[in-house]
């Protein structure tokens, strides 16, 4: 049973580097190489199904103010709205920490509904494309999630179990946490996340445009929030109201959008005279008039 490998010691800096006044931190440089990974994979998507490439840098930026400003509130009203009602204008501190993924989806969401309304895109073409990358973002996160030594699982004598170190030192908090052994679930849905990444990505690979419209979307939010729900019983709860409630907030906020998830795959493909979606095939009339661009 792997008996060379009682538990592992971590002891990573959240920091890379003090640039004089500027502070370099794992966390925020894994949070954009999600993004900055993500515009090379749906470049390519774009390009494959005909669609230009310059739509990759639009969907960009709507993505990345929806996933701040959706996780932000996200944790502000989801795990402390008393507090945050109260100080309103602490909700812009951002920079405090307090990111929350269920809120990121609602927020994306709704950033991906705009661009497709503003930009004449099918809403759920879109988020079947967009959902592959979203699954590459999630892994880097909960990578730098466990740099901060944060969200942490509970105690176990698995041989893979983690002490983090480092706790007290990052949270100011004075526990026993830095000498238990615990899950490290950070990694868990880090390895969950690349797992879907992998799926969505081939079977979108063997479809493209004839991809039924809904179904890497619905398949994404089931799987996903079906994980979500079970790894959080593994996992330690984040705010002290959770230890009076039958489910943490994480396991109730995955519930709804599991159901949403199920009805879309049901419906995927189903559509009446819109089985695939659709999107402006701009990539050829680009090319067209240019006879150095070679579209393979």
């Amino acid at each position: 049973m792997l008996s060379f490998l009682a538990y592992i010691t971590w002891t990573a800096s959240p920091i890379i580097a003090k640039l004089g006044p500027l502070t370099l931190r794992w966390y925020g440089l894994l949070f954009m190489s999600g993004f900055v990974i993500g515009t090379f994979v749906l470049t390519h998507i774009y390009k494959s199904e005909r669609v230009s490439p310059r739509w990759v840098d639009v969907i960009t930026v709507y993505m990345l103010i929806g996933t701040v400003v959706g996780a932000r509130l996200g944790h502000c009203l989801f795990y402390d709205p008393d507090y945050y009602l109260a100080h309103p204008l602490d909700i812009l501190k951002i920079w405090e920490g307090g990111l929350a993924s269920h809120g990121a989806t609602l927020g994306i969401l709704l950033a991906v509904w705009l661009f497709s309304r503003n930009n004449k895109f099918d809403y759920l073409w879109t988020l079947d494309r967009i959902v592959i990358v979203v699954a590459s973002g999630g892994a880097m996160i909960r990578l730098g999630n466990l740099f901060n030594s944060e969200i942490i699982g509970r105690q176990t004598d698995v041989p893979w179990a983690f002490k983090f170190a480092r706790y007290n030192e990052i949270h100011h908090e004075l526990t026993t946490i830095p000498n238990e052994l615990r899950h490290p679930t950070q990694i868990y849905e880090a390895l969950f996340c690349v797992f879907l990444f992998i799926l969505l990505y081939g079977m979108w690979n063997r479809t493209k445009e004839k991809t039924p419209r809904g179904l890497l979307f619905g398949l994404f939010v089931v799987l996903l929030f079906t994980f979500r729900f079970l790894v959080e019983f593994l996992k330690e709860n984040q705010v002290d109201f959770e230890n009076r409630l039958p489910l943490n907030m994480g396991q109730l906020l995955s519930i709804p959008l599991i159901f949403v998830g199920i009805w879309v795959v049901l419906k995927a493909g189903k559509w009446p005279g819109n089985p695939f979606g659709y999107a402006p095939r701009d990539l050829g009339e680009e090319t067209t008039n240019n006879p150095a661009v070679k579209v393979k």
